[in-house]
């Protein structure tokens, strides 16, 4: 095989992968939003999850995207492990999909003109011709996705055509032959498999050069079965490196795929090679086509998901041994396990709960407030990363306890009831809008460490001061929430004032700064990124203290303007009295 039986063989291999990779974006983009969608509602038992797993990965030519999409599922909270592993055995599955459709490269082009008009070369042209034709001139975007997945589909199969005709040499080559046969070693052709798929990153590549190898005439069963088993194997591996930066959950769907391709590859190992050995399979020795190499992958997948879809609890009770749950991750999910849609029946209990929940929910709003300002006065990189973590699970929080607290309000509910439904509603978003702030923060943290930005000690002082002022209103904030203090509450608008004030006055005082060459312009855009951020850490708190005070006025109707309006017009004088504490406190 020379030099450019090698150039060819490698431009085939990147043309198929190419084409596979339109094809699947193609097909997604025809589906829209749709597979996971598919994939997240209709995942609710093993068979139905096997079966929808099968396939969309047989749609979309890919296992390994399947199992990140339920890997960001179940990290997102939106689906549970024992679902994600029924999805996984069916991608297992759908993924030997692709072989089969590579089995068209086998059709002849020789003999009958009926044959000929059937040949790859003319098939695939036709497909090109019409793909390019919908790519170029058609104006719906739906029919320009399809010529997509045609466009694909022809580069695909021209890069199979390409691998065949520069691996066809080697049929007759003795070293490579001889070469082969050492992969009858069943561990030797499962590392193989490995390898090349996990340099791949693809399965169903893997399998098409091993289609490729076996049109040559040059490949055995005994050679190809291993191989395949590895392939299975490699497949996980993408899937694996896609969770190392996921939760637990995360990380356990991410291993259950590497898990059950070991398990399938050990059990139907042990099982065929020990039978071999009592009974001598006569086919051990049977040169492989392209159609038995696709039915040997299929076969296989199939016995692993079969053998094991009825162990999907004791997969799960595994991999969740494997990944401990931390203690926060166990606060979490306790929270969650409260919404019980039993509950929904009874308002005053499903009330009872959420409130529970939110309360937590707002505790970790200012837990993360907190860690925020502290990693911005010390940066602490583990600090950061918590924050980080912290506004995710907030997004978790709103998400779930959003949909609980909907379907409490569709549940017949008197004037109060109706009213702490609201109030809850509109404090989660709040709540998660807090986390969303102090993430920001912490980006900023990364970036003055980043770019090794120092404020100067005037800056530093004013924002030691602005800070402050920050926790404080959060602490106040969440107490008078969580107590349904309305007393509490009232030092949050004076407060809230004080800060816009701040603000102000901090900015005018960077930009007499900057116009001194005290500091930079790119101190500067960090320092007013903060205060944005700090100045709506304020405003949702303020957000949250009307709703509690309003709730402390069971015998009236008001709403957040008309509080204001008192306010402002009134000159309410508990409004006027903690305003000046608080200018006097935070003055700069």
């Amino acid at each position: 095989m020379d030099i450019e039986n090698i150039i060819t063989l490698l431009g085939g291999v990147a043309m198929f992968l190419f084409g596979m990779s339109v094809m699947g974006d193609s097909l997604k983009k025809v589906a829209g939003s749709k597979m996971e969608m598919i994939l997240y509602k209709l995942s609710g038992n093993t068979p139905r999850a096997i079966l929808l797993g099968t396939v969309v990965t047989a749609v979309i030519q890919s296992s390994s995207a399947t199992s990140v999409m339920v890997v960001g599922f179940v990290n997102s909270g939106m689906m549970k492990v024992r679902q994600a592993i029924g999805i996984i055995l069916g991608a297992i599955l759908g993924t030997s999909v692709t072989g089969w459709v590579l089995c068209l490269n086998s059709l002849g082009g020789s003999g009958s003109s009926v044959a000929s008009l059937l040949s790859t070369a003319v098939l695939t042209g036709i497909v090109a011709l019409a793909g390019i034709i919908m790519w170029m001139f058609a104006k719906k975007t739906a029919l320009k996705n399809l010529g997509g997945i045609m466009l694909g589909f022809a580069v695909l199969m021209y890069g199979m055509s390409m691998m065949s005709g520069a691996i066809s040499p080697l049929r007759s080559d003795e070293n490579f032959l001889r070469f082969l046969t050492s992969f009858s070693n069943p561990i030797l052709g499962i590392l193989v498999g490995l390898v090349v798929t996990a340099v791949l990153q693809s399965a169903s590549a893997a399998i098409g050069i091993l289609q490729a190898l076996a049109a040559t005439g040059a490949i055995q069963f005994d050679v190809a079965f291993p191989i395949i088993m590895g392939i299975g194997i490699g497949a996980s591996l993408p899937v694996v490196l896609s969770a190392l930066g996921a939760d637990t959950n995360g990380k356990r769907t991410a291993f259950v795929y590497l898990i059950i391709d070991v398990l399938g590859a050990v059990i139907c190992g042990i099982v065929f090679y020990g039978l071999n050995a009592v009974i001598g399979f006569s086919f051990m020795n049977a040169t492989m086509t392209m159609v038995t190499i696709a039915l040997t992958n299929s076969l296989f997948r199939l016995v692993t998901v079969v053998v094991l879809s009825p162990f999907t609890a004791a997969l799960e009770k595994l991999v969740c041994r494997m990944f401990p749950e931390g203690a926060e991750a166990a606060a979490e999910r306790a929270d969650m396990d409260r919404l019980e849609t039993r509950f929904l029946s009874h308002p005053a209990l499903s009330i009872e709960q959420s409130r529970l929940v939110i309360d937590s929910m707002a505790e970790k709003a200012l837990e993360s407030v907190k860690m925020a300002v502290g990693a911005r006065r010390t940066p602490d990189s583990a600090v950061l990363k918590k924050v980080v973590d912290l506004e995710s699970v907030l997004d978790r929080y709103e998400d779930k306890l959003g949909a609980y607290l909907s379907k409490v309000t569709t549940h017949d509910l008197n004037s109060e009831q109706s009213k702490e439904v609201s109030k809850y509603l509109r404090a989660l978003s709040d709540f998660e809008r807090i986390s969303d702030h102090a993430r920001n923060i912490a980006e900023a943290v990364n970036e003055i460490s980043e770019k090794k930005i120092t404020f100067s000690s005037a800056a530093e002082k004013e924002l030691h001061t602005l800070e402050e002022a920050v926790c404080e209103i959060t602490n106040i904030t969440i107490k008078s929430f969580i107590n349904g203090d309305e007393q509490e509450a009232l030092k949050v608008d004076p407060l809230e004032e004080v800060i816009d004030f701040l603000c102000d006055e901090l900015k005018k005082h960077h930009i007499d700064r900057v116009s001194r060459q005290e500091c930079t312009l790119e101190t500067g855009f960090v320092f007013n990124d903060l205060l944005t951020d700090y100045e709506r850490i304020a405003d949702h708190c303020n957000n949250v203290a009307v709703d509690v005070i309003e709730s402390g006025n069971k015998g009236e109707d008001m709403y957040s303007h008309e509080y204001h309006k008192r306010v402002d017009y009134h000159k309410d004088q508990v409004f006027v009295n903690y305003f000046r504490e608080y200018q006097k406190k935070y003055a700069v």
